[in-house]
């Protein structure tokens, strides 16, 4: 073992590529065609405008991030930047609320291949697969914490490709006359019936395919240069939302409306597969968003592991319980399988309504980074005296914030109604644990290295 790893330190490995990598690997870039049926339904054919937005949206975020992730350059967490730059109670409700999107990540890839495996075998119960799926990710996870970080480039060059052979076969189609008859044409982004409100509704759903962007900052520690930190969370936000728009741009041009794969609104995308190259490319193009969600279930579900575990070694929740990490495997056993429960959730859930969910968590961390950026540099640091300072920390984060709330307040019901009712679990909780909001919560940060884990580290 080496000196760093024996000092609970992370080696510093990554440069500005690899980081890159590891962030577009995280967002999957084929989801655009798991989530295209429903946003296509709710944009009335304009998903490429919700990506656009959206896009605007993470970009300003991800400018916020960059400004924190200089200033706490250890951290990676909108728990650690809103604790420290506002309040700690509030930084444990953000995280509190941040976890949500955490735990049902995992729930949200075990759904996708059940939804894959639905299409292919038709005939066997979906619940099947999602026990069997639960219990193959579970079991890995369990046995090694060991990541999927060494396949994601191979992963994401490979689904790259496949979407690369995929726009060129339905390009053909289009230039022959199906869909929209043309290739270059403004109609996908204003659809067959234009309404701002749908399109904001739309990027609401698609935010849930720029979730793993802001990953990139718990390699801060592991970056040959911090420096390069905001420019990786940038451009990984660029280049997602570039492959986003192009996809769903070509995608959009073929099926104009749902109507040609109305059966399948929920994850048209193997059926996207044989429509565009019959059933060889089908089993081609559904293979890479299978490797990806596999790839993406078992990386979720190793990162909320380690984090409950994080969480109860800082004394957050219960150590006995989620501090404990097996003898046997090394691996946070406990919490591994209070996920792979949570996954069954798949059986009766649909992607629409998980996917709105893991979006409040993740909107609400958002908006409270970009109120960060004001808090820290405007109001302690005092940044606020010149022209450069006032944009920079107070004009471009109340943009920010005040996109992430347009998007926020559009969640549907549902994502609304869980979000809040387990916001006020959190605040009972923090009242319980603060003695009556008397004391601080205990702070903690999923990236940091935590004593006693060096053997679960090793394996990571």
């Amino acid at each position: 073992m080496s000196q760093q790893a024996q000092q609970g330190q992370l080696k510093r490995s990554l440069d500005l590529r690899a980081i890159v990598f590891l962030g577009l690997g995280y967002m999957t870039p084929m989801v655009v065609y798991n989530t295209f049926g429903l946003v296509s339904e709710r944009t009335n054919g304009a998903v490429p405008t919700a990506y656009l937005v959206a896009l605007v949206v993470m970009t300003f975020t991800a400018i916020s991030y960059g400004k924190l992730v200089r200033a706490f350059p250890g951290a990676g967490s909108a728990y650690t930047y809103t604790r420290e730059a506002i309040h700690p109670n509030v930084g444990f409700l953000v995280g509190w609320i941040a976890l949500l999107g955490h735990l049902l990540f995992p729930l949200a890839n075990v759904l996708i291949l059940r939804l894959y495996m639905e299409y292919v075998f038709p005939d066997v119960p979906g619940w099947m697969f999602v026990v069997v799926f639960a219990v193959i990710i579970t079991g890995s996870v369990a046995l090694s914490m060991r990541g999927t970080s060494n396949f994601n480039g191979i992963l994401l060059i490979y689904s790259l490709a496949v979407m690369v052979i995929f726009t060129v076969l339905i390009s053909m189609q289009v230039s022959e006359g199906r869909g929209t008859g043309t290739l270059l044409s403004g109609a996908p982004f204003v659809g067959t019936d234009f309404d701002m409100t749908n399109i904001i509704y739309g990027a609401t759903l698609v935010c849930f395919s720029f979730i793993g962007f802001d990953a990139v900052t718990v390699y801060a520690q592991e970056a040959k240069d911090q420096r390069v930190m905001p420019r990786a969370i940038l451009i990984t936000v660029l280049i997602g939302g570039a492959i986003f728009l192009l996809g769903s741009y070509f995608a959009q041009q073929r099926w104009p409306d749902v109507s040609e794969f109305a059966e399948y609104t929920g994850n048209p995308l193997p059926h996207f597969g044989f429509i565009a190259g019959g059933d060889v490319f089908m089993w081609f193009f559904t293979a890479a968003g299978f490797a990806a969600t596999m790839a993406s279930g078992l990386a979720s579900h190793a990162s909320v592991s380690r984090m409950l575990m994080v969480m109860g070694r800082k004394g957050v929740l219960p150590k006995r319980v989620f501090g404990h990490v097996s003898p046997k495997t090394h691996t946070p056993l406990t919490n591994v399988l209070i996920v792979g429960l949570v996954s069954l959730g798949a059986m009766f859930l649909d992607l629409d309504t998980v996917a709105s969910v893991i979006n409040f968590g993740a909107l609400i961390a958002f908006t409270f980074m970009n109120i960060s950026v004001i808090a820290w540099f405007a109001i302690r640091q005092g940044k606020r005296k010149n022209g450069k300072d006032i944009f920079n920390y107070i004009v471009m984060p109340v943009i920010a914030t005040l996109l992430t709330v347009m998007l926020w307040v559009n969640l549907d019901e549902i994502s609304l109604t869980v979000g809040f009712i387990w916001l006020g679990v959190g605040v009972i909780y923090l009242a319980f644990i603060t003695g009556g909001f008397n004391k601080q919560p205990k702070g903690f940060d999923e990236s940091e290295p935590v004593t006693g884990f060096n053997k679960v580290a090793d394996e990571a």
